[in-house]
């Protein structure tokens, strides 16, 4: 997670404890009229408001529209206790819980003052309906940016009422923030899959497509076979959708790239493969080893006759560890620092700093690669890969 996103976390919680304990005081009131149950007022409340955001929170985090304003509204209300909640945007009522619908049209002006003046804003209701509860309400928006309001109605003003509103507006928002975050950071994630696609060298496509040319004639089987991994290795490199993916389908694709390149170099190519079967089903981003095998490929064939590239995987306990290594000209560990941190000649390290930033975001700084190198020397990259993550799930 982000920075950003960890601050908003922090913010959120903040908002809950704060209306935890506006709801503890108003419980204590209670409490006082009725002794019995379990715990003290400020535990219950604490308990409840905790579990009643847990439930609101999945829609917001969804954005905020009809559908989700209108699940978030019936989870929200029982926890201000109010006979009506309403979720809008910059100028319409997205959902209205409760009793005293009639009143949306009311609404119009102490919602544009609120968001004008980025204040809650407290006003009087009046009905012609004698029955209506709906007399006072609050108008909380939601945090800058023109999000909208959450507005609290009641029978008589309360300035209780009020502060809770005003908490779990600071609280929607936070979650609203969440949501355009995860919003970001998916768009992030598919510019940096397309631009490792787009770095999946041009060359080795065009090698590869001259490789099986030349044994259409020779070789027919073999250029039919080699064919099917291209068409293979392609299809899956180009899929649509989906930020993950397991190690089994992208060593998988790995296998198909290294048959490719054997067409190519045929005994200068030395490969070993060494895969514990119990870490196959581990989840891991897509396209994240493919990308470190072609760099190990290319430099590993740079200068030499023959190259050798190891690939090998392992169970690590709570981790999935993933070394792949070749033999080849290895690199001055300072360039390698500049190529990690997106400066140089992209192409001398083909796909790290991206990966290394995408494992880096997902799991932490801690995960991102370990990479060995010297001159003359070799290149060994390690990945570790948490067994379980939240959110990683194979497209």
């Amino acid at each position: 997670m982000t920075a950003l996103g960890t601050v908003l976390l922090a913010l959120g919680a903040l908002a809950l404890l704060a209306l935890g304990a506006v709801l503890g005081h108003v419980g204590a009131r209670r409490q006082q009229e009725n002794p019995a149950g379990p715990g003290t007022p400020v535990e219950r409340a604490t308990f409840e408001t905790l579990h009643t955001a847990s439930l609101a929170a999945p829609p917001l985090r969804a954005g905020l529209t009809p559908d989700t304003a209108r699940k978030a509204a019936r989870r929200l209300r029982p926890l201000l206790g109010t006979v009506a909640l309403a979720l809008t945007d910059e100028e319409t009522v997205l959902a209205w819980d409760g009793v005293g619908d009639h009143h949306r049209a009311d609404l119009a002006d102490p919602l544009a003052h609120a968001l004008r003046t980025g204040r809650p804003r407290a006003y009087a209701l009046t009905c012609g309906n004698e029955t209506c509860p709906v007399r006072w309400g609050v108008v909380a928006p939601l945090g800058g940016g023109g999000r909208g309001a959450l507005v609290a109605f009641g029978d008589r003003p309360s300035a209780a009422v009020a502060r809770a509103a005003e908490e779990v507006a600071r609280w929607v928002a936070v979650q609203l923030e969440l949501a355009e975050l995860d919003r970001a950071r998916s768009g992030v994630i598919e510019a940096e899959i397309r631009a490792l696609r787009a770095q999946i060298s041009p060359h080795f496509i065009y090698n590869s497509l001259a490789s099986i040319a030349s044994f259409v004639r020779t070789d027919p089987e073999r250029a039919r076979e080699l064919l099917l991994e291209f068409a293979d290795f392609t299809r899956y490199s180009f899929r649509r959708g989906g930020d993950f993916t397991t190690l089994a389908e992208e060593l998988r694709s790995i296998e198909q790239y290294l048959e490719l390149a054997r067409a190519r170099f045929g005994k200068r190519l030395e490969v070993t493969l060494r895969i514990a079967p119990e870490v196959l089903p581990v989840t891991l981003p897509f396209l994240c080893l493919q990308p470190l095998v072609e760099n190990a490929l290319k430099h590993g064939l740079a200068s030499a006759e023959r190259g050798r590239v190891t690939i090998a995987a392992e169970d690590e306990g709570t981790a999935a560890r993933v070394v792949i290594e070749d033999d080849g000209a290895g690199m001055d560990p300072r360039r390698l620092r500049d190529i990690l941190r997106g400066r140089g000649d992209p192409a001398a390290g083909i796909g790290l700093s991206n990966v290394d930033m995408r494992l880096r975001q997902l799991y932490g700084d801690e995960h991102g690669l370990v990479i060995e190198t010297g001159v003359g020397a070799g290149t060994k990259i390690t990945v570790r890969v948490p067994k379980f993550h939240p959110g990683a799930a194979p497209g």
